[in-house]
């Protein structure tokens, strides 16, 4: 089951040279100040990005937001969507790699100081590590590679990557399968600085789907120790398995493995995600869980998207579940 709740339509949509041109055409000079001083106006709002005090970083698990491209749903240029994101409060984007021009990247970056602190492998539901066809996992490790090189050339650290699916074979088959054809991009992570950032999904592969909801984090522990590499980690998300088992428990399992953070909530009673905060998740023993293992880092809203306000609701959220207020 493919669990992400917003569509990739936020990808690069225009050349850097052209960053505030319409479709039609080059602007006109009126046209080209008016989208500048949006630009500028919206990160006024912003303000600007720095390190937390110390203070704050005292408090607890030290948490930077984040967010997936495609849920900044607001129309204009990869700089128009980054200003949308920072006056929403968050301090990162996710990408979807590979596939976005990274020079634009790079420029929405210098434009807004938004930070593209790591992507999402682009392909790795329908191209997956674990297919029982050699050219298949031949495809796979290439989307990974070309993404680990993508990210790094635009600062980012970390790859968000879905192992592989249950459905391509026993438990077993797919460990070994995935387990073999994603070490084979281990030089290159080494290489370029990404962390293969392992995330929790309903792909039926390292827990019972048709289980109860006390299963543990132990197989998807093992599965990250069978690589003995620190640039595999997991990025844990929280909501995702509050259908099979205590995320809090989770997350002190894995411990260290922990090396980012998705959120988004669910509810057991109605069996489906909600936004953050909703649902039935116990948000208490989360952030507790996050303070013992002495996670800091970041933690990227994984829900519907929109405009800038519902961005903004989306940042309060993540604020008022995970401890920021």
């Amino acid at each position: 089951m493919n669990n992400r709740p917003t569509p990739n339509d936020g990808r690069a949509d225009c050349d850097p040279k052209t960053a505030l041109t319409h479709d039609s055409g080059a602007p006109t000079r009126r046209q080209f100040i008016r989208r500048t001083a949006t630009v500028a106006s919206l990160l006024s709002i912003a303000g600007p990005l720095g390190r937390l005090s110390a203070a704050e970083e005292t408090k607890g698990p030290r948490l930077r937001k984040t967010l997936k491209i495609g849920m900044i749903r607001v129309p204009g240029t990869l700089t128009d969507k980054f200003a949308a994101a920072r006056q929403a409060g968050f301090d990162g984007v996710e990408l979807d790699a590979p596939g976005f021009d990274i020079a634009e990247a790079k420029a929405a970056m210098k434009i807004t100081g938004l930070i593209i602190d790591g992507t999402v492998n682009a392909n790795h539901w329908n191209v997956r590590h674990s297919d029982p066809d050699p050219e298949v996992r031949a495809a796979a490790l290439k989307s990974c590679i070309d993404g680990l090189r993508a990210t790094a050339a635009v600062g980012g650290d970390t790859m968000l990557l879905v192992p592989g699916h249950g459905k391509d074979g026993s438990e077993a088959e797919v460990f070994e399968r995935t387990l073999a054809n994603i070490k084979q991009a281990l030089p290159v992570a080494e290489e370029v600085g990404v962390k293969i950032a392992i995330e929790n999904v309903w792909n039926h592969f390292l827990y019972d789907h048709e289980g109860g909801s006390d299963q543990t984090a132990d197989e998807l522990a093992r599965f990250v120790d069978a690589f003995d590499s620190p640039w595999v980690g997991v990025q844990f998300d929280i909501g995702n398995h509050w259908k099979y088992g205590d995320p809090a428990e989770w997350i002190r399992t894995l411990g260290k493995r922990v090396i980012k953070l998705d959120i988004k909530g669910f509810s057991r009673a109605e069996d489906k995600f909600t936004p953050i905060g909703e649902g039935d998740i116990d948000w208490a023993s989360v952030r507790q869980a996050l303070i013992d293992i002495d996670f800091r880092g970041w933690i990227a809203a994984e829900v519907q998207g929109g405009d800038v306000e519902k961005l903004k609701e989306v940042s309060r959220q993540i604020d008022e579940t995970v401890g920021l207020t």
